[in-house]
């Protein structure tokens, strides 16, 4: 997404666009009939759907970077994730976490790197802009800790530059103000095995002595800024990073043999197979370069099965390829069945009940989970986003399959339906509020350590995950009267998160256009009437940031704090006018003319296939600092939209 100011509407005239006369019910049946034809056909014959899910040029470079650690470089698929990094560059030469957003730093070093060690000359004009722009942003030494750690174990830069994050961390009691269990299941994964790598001094191969020396403005051996203070709570952890150090040598090495066998049974424990630790890209290359450090063998069951799951995250194509950070099937699965469910449920009864089996199918239960450190008593019932992943089932995955599973009205599903409704009951953190994985996980002091400077290390509630909790829990609440305490005190969150424009944050997608979406269809399951404030506001809101083509788009620079993208974006987006759309219905407004600019502007966008084929990111995995593209939303939010659209006016 691009960085100029996007422009301001207000009082919209869509006369351009739009008439007084009702759009012709046949036109919508139509879209709908070759937006539905498109989405069934990409239908798994296993019942599930799963959609390419795409981030920034950092894991692809990674990929790279991996094999050159390794000695085992694939020649031929890192020219071709070399065709994808080459072509995601900015004209400035710098490389964004999201298309046609600024330059970031560590992104664009891991790219130079990647691409240096795939044979690019430095004098080749992409990678002189690149490394022009790099040193224009102070260098090599001012990327983020992730991407010096990468460099320390590449010998490019001194391990003083890295914090200290020693393996007996593994030894610290629960009460100690730093502990696994006090930040979110992703640091978790990918923090354990990256102790051993940094414990022990992880040192790559890099069979053709790459170096990337001239990204430096001051040798690395030389820089003494690697950690710029930020807060006096910093300045503090900074010095206990300091006395660690000095203090390291004084360990035992019965200590130490201790806290490492303890991290390998940690993640040993957690490594889910072919779906890898955790189900995410870097937690498993982590666990897999570990596991090698420690000396086991690559013919080692478990180092096998981990370089297999590393590579199940490729996307091979003729001439291009690149690595995906995780597999989202579960997510895939229940939002393309809502908009079946809202196109044609009786019409795609056979489809629904096959992705409702597969969801049975992978629904989890009594498993081991992270989460029982605080809930030991709790019943499963959750889901995972990815394929498996049973330490760590998704509360806002769970939340909407299971109302997915409510609307189909199938057979056979009020079993699941209502252990995944418990499940989201109990994990309600004390404000009312959700987060994605864990409860209360809201050690906010934490993200002052060094290296937290990513600034995603907690899991704290959010209002899109627990506007979803609301409406499962509505949704299945006739007869179960049990749900209602927990629903009230979500709602009541709910109010207390709304802005004052009358938007929402989004966590989990981009940005206030997917956090109000997501808090309106919450709110339209309650007993709330369409009169109340909530509603009001955050109507007037959408309305008031449509564009003047009929639809809505938001940048990713409003994750930036600056006020003028909320909102607001230079051009239109499918996947965005559908939740605008959806959000305006469920706030009572499916007769006004916002609305019927936003159906008239997805029915003028769609293509012949189908679809819609929006070139945007779509959502954050974490805020600021890393960025997805679901391939699956411009395939079924604008589809859920236009049939909920003539689903609405027919009742009438």
């Amino acid at each position: 997404m691009f960085t100029e100011a996007p422009v301001e509407t207000s009082n919209h005239d869509f006369s351009q666009h739009s008439s007084a006369a009702a759009i012709s019910p046949g036109k919508i049946q139509a879209a709908i009939d070759r937006a539905q034809a498109k989405l069934l056909g990409l239908q798994n014959p296993a019942g599930y759907w799963v959609f390419e899910l795409e981030a920034d040029c950092t894991i692809p470079s990674e990929y790279i970077m991996m094999m050159h650690y390794l000695d085992d470089i694939d020649s031929a698929l890192q020219a071709k994730i070399a065709v994808y990094l080459r072509s995601r560059q900015n004209p400035d030469g710098s490389y964004p976490l999201f298309t046609g957003g600024p330059g970031d730093i560590s992104c664009s070093v891991k790219v130079y790197y990647a691409l240096k060690m795939a044979g690019d000359p430095i004098d080749a004009p992409h990678m002189a802009r690149l490394r022009e722009w790099i040193l224009s942003q102070g260098g090599a030494a001012r990327a983020n800790v992730f991407t010096r750690i990468a460099l320390a174990i590449f010998e490019q830069l001194p391990w003083r530059g890295v914090p200290y994050i020693p393996v007996e961390i593994m030894l610290f009691p629960s009460w100690f103000p730093f502990h696994l269990d006090k930040v979110s299941y992703w640091s978790r994964t990918v923090m354990v095995p990256l102790f051993i790598l940094c414990t022990l001094k992880a040192k790559a191969k890099n069979p053709h002595n790459v170096d990337i020396l001239e990204l430096f403005v001051v040798h690395p051996d030389e820089e003494k800024h690697y950690f710029p203070e930020r807060t006096l709570l910093n300045k503090c952890f900074l010095a206990l990073d300091k006395l660690g150090r000095v203090t390291e040598p004084l360990i035992p090495q019965s200590m130490r043999k201790r806290a490492i066998d303890k991290a390998l049974t940690w993640f040993t424990e957690r490594l889910n197979g072919e779906d890898g630790l955790g189900g995410i890209f870097p937690a498993m290359v982590n666990a897999y370069e570990a596991m090698l450090l420690l000396g086991m063998p690559h013919d080692h069951p478990n180092v096998a099965i981990a370089r297999k799951s590393i590579d199940k995250l490729l996307v091979i194509k003729e001439d291009e390829a690149y690595c995906q950070p995780c597999l989202s099937p579960v997510w895939d699965t229940a939002l393309a069945s809502m908009a079946l469910i809202e196109a044609d449920k009786r019409g795609n009864a056979l489809q629904l009940a096959k992705a409702n089996d597969w969801l049975k199918s992978v629904q989890l239960s009594d498993e081991p989970g992270d989460w029982r450190v605080s809930k030991p008593d709790l019943a499963g019932g959750g889901w995972a986003f990815q394929f498996a992943n049973p330490h760590y089932p998704d509360v806002d995955d769970t939340a909407i399959v299971g109302f997915a599973m409510a609307e189909s009205e199938q057979d056979g599903l009020d079993e699941s339906i209502h252990r995944a409704t418990r499940w989201i009951v109990g994990m309600q953190s004390k404000n009312g509020g959700y987060g994605a994985f864990d409860v209360d996980n809201t050690y906010y002091y934490l993200n002052e350590i060094p290296f937290a400077d990513h600034g995603a290390l907690l899991d704290p509630p959010t209002v899109d995950v627990s506007a979803r909790c609301a409406m499962l829990m509505a949704r299945v609440a006739k007869g179960h009267e049990e749900y209602r305490p927990a629903l009230q005190r979500t709602i009541e969150y709910v109010r207390s998160e709304q802005e004052a424009d009358g938007s929402w944050f989004g966590r989990w997608g981009t940005n206030y256009i997917y956090g109000t979406w997501s808090a309106l269809l919450g709110l339209e399951q309650t007993d709330l009437p369409k009169t109340d404030p909530m509603y009001v506001k955050a109507a007037a809101w959408l309305k008031s940031v449509q564009r003047e083509d009929g639809g809505w788009g938001e940048d990713n620079l409003s994750y930036h704090d600056d006020r003028k993208y909320r909102g607001r974006y230079h051009f239109s987006t499918a996947f965005q006018t559908a939740w605008a759309v959806l959000g305006l219905i469920a706030a009572g407004e499916v007769h006004s003319k916002e609305v019927k600019a936003g159906i008239e502007f997805l029915l003028r966008s769609q293509q012949a296939d189908g679809v819609w084929n929006d070139p945007c990111f779509t959502a954050p995995g974490f805020p600021r600092v890393f960025y997805l593209k679901y391939h699956g939303y411009d395939k079924f939010f604008p589809l859920w939209a236009l049939a909920r659209y003539r689903n609405e006016l027919n009742k009438h």
